[in-house]
């Protein structure tokens, strides 16, 4: 009996060896497949642009190495460092206001229990299932009239946009925090905003950086909006990287994936730094409570 006992045991973890072998691989095979087109980009970008249509896989050596070129007249011909300029200012300022309005918002609605929070609440649960392209061409149209179409008032819209998903995840995760510590702060002499500031907001750390880091993500790619509101007045850079495209469909390959390399380069770094947030901020704003 105790033979067939230990004979089960083993096989059960030669099985599970076995399985953690195949995922393993099998997430291997996938994180190649999602790397690879970054790294066509990137050895791209050190070759001269003749060889990159007719040899796009081939490493950048001998006469196909361009060496610095591309990033050269890249950021010459698209006025890179102002549209960095433009992107940083309006993703930072964009995700600092989505996280103080929408988190304020979100405590407001789980402690004040009534028909309007709860009606708010699903406006905007409802608000993160509505298309953008629904909406564009009326947005664009309001944003002018009301002077929204620069970089100060994108700032104002990316709020709209982006206020569904991060009150839906505070709310997921406020729900999960005391009320018995707001209470003892609030006999302690503290008002609500410093209550919220000073013992709600540090407790929301966690889905502060995952929010924060799905917005960024977000905005500082993001074409279609400043290309309707903000056009080519203050390019971003995903709009200056699409005036490399010629007349007659020519494109300036080399320096198009070079500029690719540089705008996708703060944000790679930037999520890097902050991943292991991310898995901690969204269970806790998705499964406590």
């Amino acid at each position: 009996m105790g033979r067939k006992k230990a004979k089960k045991e083993e096989d059960v973890s030669e099985l599970s060896r076995r399985a953690g072998v195949t995922l393993t691989v099998g997430i291997g095979v996938l994180a190649v497949i999602f790397l690879l087109p970054i790294l066509v980009v990137l050895q791209n970008s050190f070759k001269s642009k003749l060889y990159i249509s007719n040899e796009p896989f081939a490493l950048p050596v001998g006469n196909l190495f361009a060496g610095l070129e591309n990033y050269v007249g890249g950021v010459e011909k698209t006025g890179f460092l102002s549209a960095f300029g433009y992107s940083l200012f309006i993703t930072v300022f964009s995700v600092a206001l989505i996280i103080l309005c929408t988190s304020m918002t979100a405590w407001y609605i789980i402690r004040v229990k009534n028909r309007f929070t709860t009606a708010l609440y699903y406006l905007f649960v409802f608000a993160m299932i509505v298309p953008f392209q629904m909406v564009m061409f009326t947005m664009t149209k309001i944003a002018n009239m009301l002077y929204l179409d620069n970089p100060v008032g994108i700032i104002f819209l990316y709020l709209g946009f982006g206020c569904g998903l991060s009150v839906f995840m505070f709310c997921g995760f406020i729900k999960s925090i005391p009320l018995e510590i707001e209470e003892a702060a609030m006999i302690d002499g503290c008002a609500p905003l410093q209550t919220f500031f000073r013992i709600v907001l540090p407790i929301l750390k966690p889905t502060v950086i995952t929010i924060a880091i799905l917005n960024a993500m977000w905005i500082w790619n993001d074409y279609l909006l400043p290309y309707l509101v903000i056009g080519s007045d203050y390019k971003t850079i995903p709009i200056a990287v699409q005036y490399l495209r010629g007349g007659y469909g020519s494109v300036d390959m080399g320096a198009m994936m070079a500029m690719l390399v540089l705008a996708i380069l703060p944000i790679i770094v930037f999520y890097l730094l902050s991943q292991k947030h991310i898995i901690k901020g969204v269970a806790a704003g998705a499964v406590k409570g």
